[in-house]
């Protein structure tokens, strides 16, 4: 693994860029993005910025303060340090691509005598963050935020389920679209973007460490028209920003009292302190990003959040092995045609190895239920199974299994976990139920990932809040649910739309990285006839929608998620699947709208991968392949069949070994995407 390398550009720009002295104190400070299309105005007293885009402004003057116990406010800015440029380039494993490359310029506000503010202006979004330079421990008593925008723009929220108790849930919502003076009086979660005409906010958070997770609520009150920015510039645009709207940030507050539901042991939250956050000493506050995306096609390829988290604290990685896993419970281990009971015992665990070893399949996970759940024992294994057994079985067919357990469950015996299940052969564990994000849960999180790399075990954060910057500080932590997955189809109600969240969180909660989302369907259905069903549940949309997603969404752990022997019988299709890598050396966005369609193409050495997601609405789409590079590529098409709109089972496989069928980097193509449909190319470079 090689460490990340940061540049920091000098030569004749010294100067300009690391003069570090405190300038005075002015009625604006001005940070510009490299590329002079992006600007940050930063007013200080009280400490607000507003930030221009393509000459206008799309974020109003939005104010934000740190607020200490002692009473101290940091509110007001004192002294400024000059602007600096800095250029990384930061190996990335198992991201959406080897590598990234960034640059910004950088800007540090003195605000108190320990407290002070950084500003970073990219060429695709702002951040910022809170420092505390004190050494004595302080508690945050609040941080607060309020952005604020011209007139009443449409935003993509994600509602807390839990109304009573906003800070108590999995992170599984799907994005509900509305005009912000609409928006519910309930949190939302990040991330949320706002569409600001012709560019979109998306408001993230990165480096997450021992701190809450900021949560966006609307303003009640219309903001008037404030100054220190520019104006919309036509009449109908003026006339719309004399009124404004705003979201406020909210943070669970830091935990008082625990106790723990019987059912799993699960840890929950029962009483609060009147403050967020406790800080031991000298550190930085997560940073705040605003994403900032021309076109829609940008958003799943902003990498800030991942370039501005810690770097790898683990080192080597070449121990970590991504790869396909079948899996148990969303399929309810319900085989058929089998002569044995189907359920959590030796002969069922042995039937998904045989299925894995078959189809090149990496893994099996023991989900819920290899242990009692409520004894809070992930020690003791029931008396079903003979796990020394299973390993030396699933090793015998070079098959790997992974534990599932509960975040806490874990914690409580980290060490001996760690310790036994590595020695025995485990390869990872599959953590679910943290269900919150406040401090305690943070630090939870982290403790266990530093552990689990001790003893090379790799981890699925399942029932966890969406990547925010924790796949970069610990890379073999693989995935991350934090998405309304396909497991939500195993309920109701009855009018869900999860074709329609399928092609709006690739753009949104796909930024911040890799999602648990476990696809692979094999009962699958039309718009009008889905229905819930909990042992035999059925995806919506189309089987190609299903085999779509391994190309579109991030995971380089991901989910056969049907049982074994719902796949046997189409061995073509299931072979075509456990083909498509779970790594990509390149990704690109060929063409898509948000919440409508989405078409990736991921490179793996010579060979692309390109998946077609739709929404409800069949279309053609118009492929530009200039992106490829020079050369002949073979093409296997795996796309929606011509009865489709009927039987979403429909599909068609086909492989074209002519020459006069060749693609290469002049060809447009054309293709068809059934309601709630599907495709999948493999472009295979000819010699």
């Amino acid at each position: 693994m090689k460490t990340t390398k940061l540049v920091v550009l000098s030569a004749v720009c010294c100067l300009l860029f690391f003069n570090l002295q405190p300038i005075t104190a002015a009625t604006k400070y001005s940070l510009t993005s490299p590329d002079g299309k992006t600007t940050v105005n930063i007013m200080p007293s009280p400490l607000a910025f507003t930030i221009e885009h393509n000459g206008a402004t799309v974020l109003k003057k939005s104010t934000i303060s740190l607020k200490l116990t002692d009473g101290t406010t940091a509110k007001r800015v004192s002294s400024a340090s000059r602007i600096r440029r800095i250029s990384s380039k930061t190996d990335a494993p198992f991201y959406r691509q080897r590598q990234i490359a960034m640059t910004c310029n950088e800007m540090t506000l003195a605000l108190t005598t320990y407290i002070s503010v950084t500003f970073r202006a990219y060429n695709d979004g702002v951040a910022y963050r809170f420092n505390y330079s004190g050494r004595l421990p302080v508690n945050v008593a609040n941080e607060q935020a309020q952005f604020c925008f011209f007139g009443n723009p449409t935003a993509w929220m994600s509602y807390s389920t839990n109304e009573k108790k906003p800070f108590a849930m999995a992170f599984q919502a799907p994005y509900t679209k509305t005009p912000l003076s609409e928006a519910s009086d309930i949190p939302s979660f990040l991330p949320v973007t706002v569409d600001c005409g012709s560019t979109k906010l998306t408001f993230h958070e990165s480096d997450l460490e021992a701190y809450p997770g900021m949560f966006l609520k609307k303003e009640h009150t219309l903001l008037l028209k404030t100054g220190g920015a520019k104006s919309p510039t036509t009449k109908s645009d003026q006339v719309s920003a004399e009124l404004g709207s705003a979201l406020n940030a909210v943070f669970a507050h830091y935990p008082k009292a625990f106790d723990k539901y019987p059912r799993r042991q699960q840890l929950y939250v029962t009483d609060t302190e009147r403050y967020i956050a406790k800080l031991s000493g000298k550190r930085s506050l997560p940073w705040r990003i605003i994403a900032i995306s021309d076109d829609d096609t940008q958003m799943p390829l902003n990498n800030l959040v991942y370039d501005l988290a810690s770097p790898n604290r683990i080192g080597d990685t070449s121990w970590i092995k991504p790869g396909k896993v079948a899996w148990d419970w969303w399929n309810a281990w319900n085989l058929k045609g089998v002569p044995f009971k189907a359920g959590i015992n030796m002969d069922t665990y042995k039937y998904y190895i045989d299925f894995a070893s078959k189809n090149n399949i990496e893994y099996i996970v023991l989900d819920e239920g290899w242990y009692e759940p409520s004894s809070g024992d992930m020690l003791t294994v029931i008396p079903e199974l003979n796990l020394p057994e299973l390993i030396s079985y699933a090793k015998e067919k070079n098959v790997d299994i992974v534990l599932w357990t509960v975040f806490n469950v874990l914690d409580d015996q980290l060490e001996q976990a760690c310790q036994k299940y590595s020695q025995m052969g485990i390869k990872g564990f599959k953590v679910d139920f943290l269900d919150r994000d406040d401090q305690t849960a943070q630090e939870m999180a982290y403790r266990i990932a530093e552990r689990a790399a001790k003893y090379h075990l790799f981890l699925d954060y399942h029932g966890f809040y969406a990547p925010k910057g924790l796949n970069r500080t610990y890379p073999h932590i693989l995935n991350f649910e934090g998405v309304f997955g396909l497991e939500d189809v195993k309920w109701g109600p009855e009018d869900k739309d999860m074709v329609t969240y399928d092609v709006t969180f690739p753009y949104i909660r796909q930024m911040c990285g890799q999602s648990d989302f476990t696809p692979g369907a094999m009962r699958n259905s039309t718009h009008n006839n889905w229905h819930s069903n909990y042992y035999n549940p059925v995806s919506q949309g189309t089987r190609c929608h299903q085999a779509a997603m391994y190309v579109v969404f991030d995971s380089p752990f991901t989910m056969l998620c049907d049982a074994p022997t719902n796949y046997e019988p189409e061995p073509e299709y299931v072979s075509f699947i456990t083909d498509i890598p779970t790594v990509f050396d390149e990704t690109r966005i060929v063409c898509g709208k948000l919440g409508e369609y989405i078409v990736t193409a991921r490179r793996l050495g010579n060979d692309w991968y390109i998946g077609g997601l739709n929404g409800w609405n069949a279309r053609d789409v118009e492929m530009n392949l200039s992106f490829l590079p020079e050369g002949e590529y073979k093409c296997i098409l795996l796309s929606d069949g011509i009865n489709a709109d009927k039987n979403a089972e429909d599909y068609t496989l086909d492989v074209y070994k002519d020459e006069s069928n060749l693609l290469n980097n002049k060809r447009t193509l054309s293709q068809h995407m059934a309601s709630g449909g599907g495709f999948v190319m493999k472009l295979i470079r000819q010699q």
